[in-house]
């Protein structure tokens, strides 16, 4: 059956755009039926790429984020989306404010269920390279978990 899934952290440049390319190259590398997409809760980089720290760092990895550009998440992504995951606890709570009622969306934590050490992915904007490091690892670790369990 064919998902819908939206990844969403504050500005989409960091978090959920690495996030919804590693999870298109792991559905991808698995011919899975899912289609992704990923927003911010503000508008601060709406039309822009994601940030070049990301864009590196996933390059090493072989997964492409170059052709993404930020957007806002509105109440219509609950009816147009599956799943729509929160990259932190901040964003969910923002998400939860614009959900309408019976939107078909579940409204989850990325990681929340994951067999991590931490339930929120960390935000590497203000940080070292390291931290865009650490969300690849991470969003590879809960890609994996999430499509055993969606698909």
């Amino acid at each position: 059956m064919h998902k819908k899934i939206l990844f969403v952290c504050l500005g989409n440049i960091c978090r959920s755009p690495t996030a919804q390319a590693v999870f298109e190259k792991t559905i991808s590398d698995k011919n899975l039926p899912v289609e992704c997409d990923s927003a911010g809760t503000a508008a601060y980089h709406i039309g822009k790429a994601p940030d070049k720290r990301s864009i590196a760092a996933a390059k090493k990895r072989s997964v492409d984020l170059s052709s993404l550009r930020a957007r806002q998440a509105i109440t219509d992504d609950f009816y147009e989306f599956d799943y729509i995951f929160a990259m932190d606890k901040h964003n969910l709570a923002d998400l939860k404010d614009i959900q309408p009622e019976g939107a078909k969306a579940q409204l989850l934590l990325f990681l929340e269920p994951v067999n991590c050490k931490q339930n929120e992915m960390p935000d590497p904007y203000y940080g070292e390279q390291d931290g865009f490091e650490i969300v690849l690892d991470l969003c590879h670790q809960a890609s994996d978990y999430w499509i055993k369990q969606i698909v």
